[in-house]
């Protein structure tokens, strides 16, 4: 059966889209040669955000800023510094950030730390069933009201349940779902985007979520062994730059 893209709203019921000028496409969560397990450069995902025609990408490395503020500086036009960062519960994600937070704190060391820089937070791929950084309910609970959205699709997620029981729990918490590519090799990059009203700050972009709405893609088994190549590349020395083709 031939990929189809689809268009979702933010409860995952499926709806019509057409690019509007008066909307920007979005990725939330994606990462770079700044995170160990990906090896993507600067001009490789500029180029990539040309043909899918991204107005604006969020870099999230994991447990780093530094390379996302250096990317932003050098394209504001196009890069909005973040972080993905693990904490001893989960994985959060944060938007428009101003210097980096170590992993390995408190999820409400996290959060603090975040909110004085005015970043938006979300959590990342709660519900993941194989992936590290994913949440126990009990904990998610915890932090549910300090947050500001919830992930509910998330393009590597192996299975289509997660996302939807993140969808419920982001519903029932009365939050905002967002959606992201996780991208670790370029042909990610846009597979779960969301089109939103343009923005200029961390206020407008949680305005501009709270209607957004959900493009995504699935992404392929495989991406994932492109990504633990990488590690595998960075780790003995042996970089090599990974293009799928876009």
């Amino acid at each position: 059966m031939a990929e189809q893209e689809v268009s979702l709203a933010p409860n995952l019921t499926p709806t019509a889209s057409e690019t509007s000028p008066e909307t920007w496409l979005i990725e939330l969560h994606c990462h770079t040669e700044w995170s160990k397990d990906c090896l993507n450069s600067f001009e490789q995902v500029v180029a990539v955000a040309r043909r899918r025609k991204l107005d604006r990408i969020i870099l999230t490395d994991h447990n780093t800023a530094e390379g996302a503020l250096q990317w932003a500086q050098r394209n504001p036009d196009l890069f909005i510094p973040g972080e993905e960062i693990m904490t001893t519960q989960g994985e959060l994600l944060a938007w428009f950030v101003k210097e980096t937070v170590p992993r390995g704190l408190t999820p409400q060391e996290t959060i603090q730390r975040l909110r004085d820089q005015g970043a938006v937070i979300g959590v990342a791929h709660p519900f993941d069933r194989v992936r590290r950084g994913a949440w126990r309910m009990e904990h998610l609970l915890e932090i549910v009201d300090l947050v500001d959205t919830i992930e509910v699709f998330n393009a590597r997620c192996f299975f289509m349940g997660d996302n939807l029981q993140a969808a419920d729990f982001a519903k029932s918490h009365h939050k905002p779902g967002t959606a992201g590519s996780d991208a670790h090799i370029p042909y990610e990059y846009g597979r779960a985007a969301m089109r939103v009203a343009p923005f200029s700050d961390a206020e407008g972009l949680l305005d501009s979520l709270v209607n957004g709405e959900i493009v995504a893609k699935i992404s392929p088994w495989w991406v994932h062994s492109r990504s633990s190549l990488a590690k595998y590349l960075k780790r003995y020395g042996l970089r090599k730059r990974l293009w799928e083709g876009g």
